[in-house]
């Protein structure tokens, strides 16, 4: 599209153009909040799928600043054409490549479908070639369709209640200003639950880690993990309860099974229960807006923690810094800051009116709403939407 003032064009909880500099500016604030640490020694090799955004892009950024990891993060992302600006996480990714490089970062960003066999293919060669075995496997994956590699059939998730309808106020924004709304979702079918296991459960991120051991890839110490939610039972209905939770059960019992049939003696797999994040893959869920505004509220700037605080306290733990924190399912728990009784009584007691929550204090609302737009490039402080930006921008380079 070359260089051009553009604005957003937005469609509820969707906004189909990003802004480069300011996807690239909410890059940096990730990266500025995150402490650096001084690290010596040998790097540890890092292979992050999904790392365009979300916890995937945190915890690249905070590996990178803290530890030294040099290794593959892997996404899919669209380049743009003529009429329309490349994705949010293409722009972010381009950011994340100046970040390691102005830090003498070896970092390698490939745009593929992760769950592709072609793509496992070329990041394989890419390990053997220059990095070699992998010490941290980082699954993040968050996808709306997959296409199976053994059938060729192309499976879609679905985010719906399972056993029975589901109503549940939502927050809604009318030029940008917080309404309470609701949302009704019909109950799934069998053959939905199916897809969403398929889309978003364990297959594929035990194909990469059978594929790791068959190249004889694993590093000495091997430790991957697995991005899951649990939440409140205020979302559980669509949440848990629902088609994701199939899948993430089924992402929680891959952890077992890589454990047990694959990694003995190798290495260790354990799931992540991360806390409430606003992503590009959350605010697609019903309620989980409105959730995630109240537990703002409720929380304040000082108790919420972001991406980047979960993704520093992710890494002290797999590093061994600090202990790990499992749960009785051996599951990695990141979020009592989330889940801690006195916070989910206080967002219990929002949600049972949350227009007059909303109405009596707007700042969780008006909190999520930029946190949102910013996921886009949008509303980022410091960035001058009214100057034209190039909105062509390449690709990471491969490393030499």
């Amino acid at each position: 599209m070359g260089q051009q003032q553009i604005t957003p064009k937005q469609r509820g909880y969707l906004i189909v153009n990003a802004h480069p500099a300011g996807c690239a500016a909410s890059v940096r604030q990730v990266w500025e909040a995150i402490p650096p640490e001084p690290h010596e020694g040998r790097a540890p090799v890092v292979l992050v799928l999904g790392a365009s955004g979300g916890y995937g892009m945190a915890v690249l950024l905070a590996g990178l600043r803290r530890h030294g990891v040099r290794g593959i993060g892997v996404a899919f992302e669209n380049a743009g054409t003529e009429r329309r600006t490349a994705s949010a996480g293409w722009y972010r990714t381009a950011a994340m490549a100046e970040l390691a490089s102005a830090s003498g970062g070896d970092i390698s960003f490939l745009n593929g479908d992760a769950h592709a066999d072609g793509t496992r293919a070329e990041v394989l060669k890419l390990l053997t070639e220059r990095y070699g075995p992998v010490d941290h496997l980082v699954y993040s994956l968050a996808a709306p369709r997959r296409t199976d590699p053994a059938t060729g059939e192309i499976h879609h998730s679905v985010i719906k209640p399972i056993g029975g309808d589901f109503t549940s106020p939502a927050l809604l924004f009318e030029d940008g200003t917080p309404q309470i709304g609701s949302v009704h979702l019909t109950a799934a079918t069998d053959a939905e639950r199916a897809a969403t296991v398929k889309v978003m459960g364990g297959e594929d991120w035990e194909l990469w880690v059978r594929a790791l051991a068959d190249e004889n890839l694993l590093g000495e110490g091997f430790t991957t993990v697995a991005l899951s939610y649990v939440g409140s039972p205020i979302t559980a209905p669509v949440y848990r309860q629902g088609t994701i939770g199939a899948a993430k059960e089924d992402l929680e019992a891959t952890a077992r099974r890589l454990q047990a049939d694959v990694l003995p003696g190798r290495g260790r797999a354990f799931t992540v229960v991360a806390g409430a994040a606003v992503t590009q893959a959350s605010t697609a869920i019903p309620s989980v807006a409105l959730y995630t505004s109240l537990l703002r509220e409720a929380l304040g700037e000082r108790g919420w923690r972001t991406t980047a605080d979960q993704a520093v306290d992710l890494w002290a733990q797999l590093t061994d810094t600090t202990a790990l924190n499992l749960d009785d399912q051996d599951r990695i728990r990141l979020d009592g800051w989330e889940v801690d009784p006195a916070v989910q009584a206080r967002v219990l007691e929002l949600w049972s009116d949350p227009a007059a929550a909303v109405a009596a204090d707007p700042a969780g609302a008006a909190w999520f709403y930029a946190q949102f737009r910013a996921l886009y490039g949008w509303d980022v402080p410091g960035v001058d939407y009214a100057a034209p930006v190039e909105t062509s921008v390449a690709w990471p380079p491969r490393r030499p």
